[in-house]
């Protein structure tokens, strides 16, 4: 064998982690059972079994019963189960609030969560008014250029920020905030009030305003955003659509909770 491939032209990590979800299906379908038993399943000796099984109850996938040596599946699973089904859920939620509101505002209307050193775009729904506008679903957008990336800077970790600072600040037009510390205090501004805007700052003529998703303990999920041509939706509607928007996005947040 070569390059540490098995017999099966797998490394042996990733034979590994094959085994491993193997046993959680065996165990799903079997709901409880023994290494020894597992192992013939598998085709592997009973202390390999019993290593898998080992790694997988370090971290509450499998769980042992009162008999020694019998494991069936843990909680571990639920914990995954359940931060499946939140994304489910913000993405079926945030659907339906994005088609609301955007026949509500007559313009695009986008849910935005936080994706490393980016704004990622998971929902847009668009008013009869938005010609020909962008669809964004799936596009990484910077996070100082943005309504969207504002909220979630303000409102999201700290690690972020830090990470922003660190880099420089790419100049999208002649209005896009390259200056960390101008950055920072509007940050402080955006928690202060609520909701972020931008003018401008990604394209031209182009203006948003976003509003945090918040689950009810308080952490930050997402951020609603409404953009729209500048001359549509002018600094003198910011207050006006950041009001709906905040109410909607915190009505969006308890439905998540």
């Amino acid at each position: 064998m070569r390059n540490g491939a098995d017999g099966d032209g797998q490394p042996p990590l990733v034979q590994s982690v094959d085994r491993a979800l193997a046993m959680l299906s065996l165990l799903a379908d079997r709901g409880s059972a023994g290494a020894t038993d597992l192992g013939a399943e598998l085709g592997v000796h009973k202390s390999t079994a019993s290593r898998l099984l080992a790694t997988l109850e370090a971290h509450g996938l499998v769980e042992q019963l009162g008999e020694r040596g019998t494991y069936r599946l843990g909680f571990g699973l639920v914990r995954l189960a359940g931060a499946s089904a939140a994304q489910l859920d913000l993405s079926r939620v945030g659907r339906e609030v994005c088609e609301r509101l955007a026949a509500e505002l007559d313009e695009t209307v986008n849910l935005a969560v936080l994706d490393g050193d980016s704004a990622v775009n998971i929902s847009q729904v668009q008013g009869s008014a938005s010609v020909g506008v962008l669809n964004w679903v799936g596009r990484r957008t910077p996070l100082h250029a943005t309504s969207s990336g504002k909220v979630l800077l303000a409102y999201g970790p700290a690690a972020a920020r830090a990470a922003l600072s660190a880099t420089p600040l790419e100049r999208y037009t002649p209005s896009t905030i390259t200056d960390v510390a101008v950055l920072d205090e509007v940050l402080a501004g955006v928690r202060e009030q609520g909701w972020a805007a931008t003018e401008g700052e990604l394209e031209l003529g182009l203006n948003a305003v976003a509003a945090p998703v918040c689950a009810p303990d308080g952490r930050l999920v997402a951020a609603l955003s409404v953009s729209a041509p500048s001359y549509r939706l002018p600094r003198d509607r910011f207050d006006d659509v950041a009001e709906r928007l905040c109410a909607v996005a915190t009505e969006t947040g308890r439905q998540l909770g």
